[in-house]
């Protein structure tokens, strides 16, 4: 029907002196408007005003609380009055209107609107009625027997059905009937609760006081629902992270400390035996040497699935860190079952592996240790079992050793290493290497990481992950922490004095941290080296920060007052709790190596790491950056700093500062 035939159909309508108009709900137009309703919509004529296109600037919002008009004028026959603010070019004009259903010439539900002056109220009155409507907080009120009586938009949105009660909201009838008997003792509450929707099982956080219905005046209660799916996905993936291996996927160190007494206890109960298999790949270095770290986690992933369908009947099957793996077994005959898996596992292993294209043989050194006869708890039980797999090596590798105390040797062994790491302080032994830290979007050194080196006479190097767990479990880490950090604060100050503007970063232990003297000995090294602390940087990692220690939190917060900023090393390998970003003075992240040489089903955490830096204003470093592909992956993500072997190892300070010569720098 044309314009002017529609005139004449409501031609009666004009006489009415309230505006009145009819919407097209569907083609987001006026169908038909008296004078007054021109007036309102400050329209010169009908035919301008149903040319206007009003969907061009709706609200999201806006447009769902109509498609809900349009549902229940469908269902039945609904009507609503609501205020309603108008923005006729611009000019908010607010109105009392009452929507009914209207029919159009071609059958469709449109919407007949009837309107009055609204009561004259303030503007912050005004505002919360706009703000109920577009907001995404879901709003509902309840009466005591659970109806509901009001939601808005985003409330009608989320529910299944018009009619649906808090109840049936609530997944969990128990964590219903605790919200209500919190609202009911102390008159509100706040829970997160998973609870049903249109769009499925969701979480919601879900804050609901007791209150009066303002049209009854029967008790009633207010609920507020925000969506934190979100959130509570990302906290239960951390979670999972945290006690997962990224690279394998298996259960990781922390994982078998949690989950061990909880298992030991079940074992005790049934009356049966366990034993613990430490496992080490023979010649692992060699693959990642010749073939590269890729190649070294990629037959990682492989002996990973090897293990865990050749063992389903184990316990547990766990990955503890580098090429180490661990099978946890319980049996009524131990050793019998022991014996059988030792030739299983020697077998499925050895297997060649196609790792980037060529063929790889490896074999397993495995060391066993029996609850209970050799332990009752899993820290016992471990080192044990290590030693056994040593002990394994030591007779010729791809073998099985049984833990004995006559494995003394092994002890000695390592006492041997102990004293002579003191001597090793002694003499000047411990030297400090420095690995570039570069600037990913023009690749100048900006920083350097300070690292312990251990230059034995007879021995040669020897590598920082043999004597620096030594040092960790004799208490002389803190000696060696300590000359690091001097050494590293005199090298910042002499490559300040040569016009290299440098950060450089120390790790430190959680011996350290706990340490007296710590910050003390800090403040005297930085003054005998005359370094400027605002170019000097502290790494700690996760673990440190786990207990939410009120002393270390301010003795973070006096470091930081000194100038020195905080790095969080090795983030995402531990327990990756996102909360103690905000708590803690922490101002860099740096970003675990094996979320950046990780294949890429494995870098959507790296991704979400670096996304929640940008919006906690976190500076990021990607450590063990080592091919072009990871680099690439490194700048698409916009990560300021990086470093690994792709710029350079761990250097000495002189071929250090020969290297920084070859590029300009400015003063700081």
């Amino acid at each position: 029907m044309d314009l002017d035939k529609r005139s004449q159909r409501y031609e009666a309508l004009n006489l009415i002196r309230q505006p009145v108009w009819i919407f097209d709900i569907d083609r987001r137009r006026m169908h038909w408007a008296n004078d007054a309703a021109l007036h309102v919509w400050n329209a010169p004529t009908l035919q301008a005003l149903c040319e206007r296109d009003l969907g061009s600037d709706m609200s999201e919002s806006v447009a769902r609380r109509l498609a809900q008009y349009q549902s229940d004028f469908i269902s039945h026959g609904a009507v609503f009055n609501d205020q309603w603010t108008l923005y006729p070019d611009g000019r908010p004009v607010s109105l009392n209107v009452r929507l009914s259903p209207h029919r159009l010439d071609d059958g469709r539900m449109g919407m007949f609107n009837e309107a009055s002056s609204a009561a004259v109220e303030g503007p912050e009155s005004l505002r919360s009625v706009e703000a109920l409507l577009h907001t995404a907080v879901m709003i509902s009120l309840y009466g005591q027997d659970g109806r509901p009586l009001y939601r808005n938009p985003a409330a009608r949105t989320s529910v299944r059905v018009s009619e649906e009660r808090l109840e049936d909201r609530i997944v969990d009838s128990e964590s219903y009937a605790a919200l209500i008997g919190d609202v009911t003792s102390t008159g509100m509450a706040t829970q997160t609760l998973a609870v049903n929707t249109a769009q499925g099982e969701r979480w919601h956080e879900i804050s609901a006081r007791r209150c009066r219905d303002a049209v009854t005046g029967q008790n009633a209660i207010l609920v507020s629902e925000a969506d934190v799916s979100a959130i509570k996905h990302a906290e239960a993936r951390a979670q999972y992270l945290a006690l997962r291996d990224p690279l394998t996927g298996l259960p990781n160190r922390t994982q078998v400390m949690q989950t061990f007494n909880e298992t030991t206890q079940r074992i005790h109960r049934a009356g049966l035996e366990a034993a613990l298999m430490f496992i080490d790949l023979d010649n692992f270095k060699d693959v990642n040497d010749t073939l590269g770290h890729a190649a070294g986690d990629a037959l990682l992933v492989e002996v990973a699935r090897r293990l865990r369908h050749a063992v389903e009947s184990a316990e547990l099957v766990a990955r503890l860190g580098g090429d180490e793996f661990l099978i946890l077994i319980v049996s009524k005959d131990i050793h019998r079952e022991v014996n059988r898996m030792r030739d299983q596992l020697m077998r499925i292993v050895a297997e060649p592996a196609m790792i980037h294209g060529y063929e790889v043989r490896i074999t397993p050194s495995m060391g066993v240790s029996l609850y209970p006869q050799d332990g009752v708890d899993i820290e016992t039980l471990l080192r044990n079992a290590d030693l056994a797999m040593y002990t394994a090596k030591d007779c010729g590798r791809n073998g099985l050793a049984f833990y004995s105390t006559g494995m003394s040797d092994a002890v000695r062994s390592r006492k041997t290493m102990e004293t002579e790491l003191r001597h090793a302080l002694e003499r000047d032994e411990i030297q400090v290497y420095y690995q570039p830290i570069v600037d990913v979007a023009n690749g100048r050194i900006v920083g350097a990481e300070a690292l312990a080196r251990w230059q034995h006479p007879q021995r040669g190097m020897v590598p920082p992950d043999v004597f620096i767990p030594i040092s960790e479990s004799t208490g002389l880490i803190r000696q060696i922490g300590a000359l690091v950090f001097s050494r590293a604060a005199h090298q910042q100050a002499a490559w300040h004095r040569a016009g290299h503007s440098l950060r450089v970063s120390v790790n430190l232990s959680a011996r350290q941290l706990h340490q007296a003297e710590f910050l003390p000995e800090m403040t005297r090294a930085l003054e005998d080296a005359g370094s400027d602390a605002r170019r000097m940087q502290v790494e700690i990692t996760e673990s440190m920060l786990l207990d939410n220690d009120q002393t270390l939190l301010e003795l973070l917060r006096a470091i930081e007052a000194m100038g020195v900023s905080i790095a969080l090393d090795d983030f995402g390998t531990g327990y990756s709790n996102l909360g103690y970003l905000q708590r803690f003075p922490i101002k860099t992240l740096k970003i675990d190596k094996s979320f950046i040489q990780s294949i890429d089903a494995n870098r959507p955490l790296a991704e979400m790491i670096v996304s929640m830096c940008k919006l906690m204003r976190l500076s990021v470093v990607a450590e063990g950056v080592e091919t072009a592909e990871q680099l690439a992956w490194v700048q698409a993500h916009d990560i300021e700093l990086c470093q690994g072997y792709l710029f350079s190892k761990a250097l000495p300070s002189a071929e250090f500062t020969s290297m920084l010569a070859a590029q300009p720098f400015e003063n700081a």
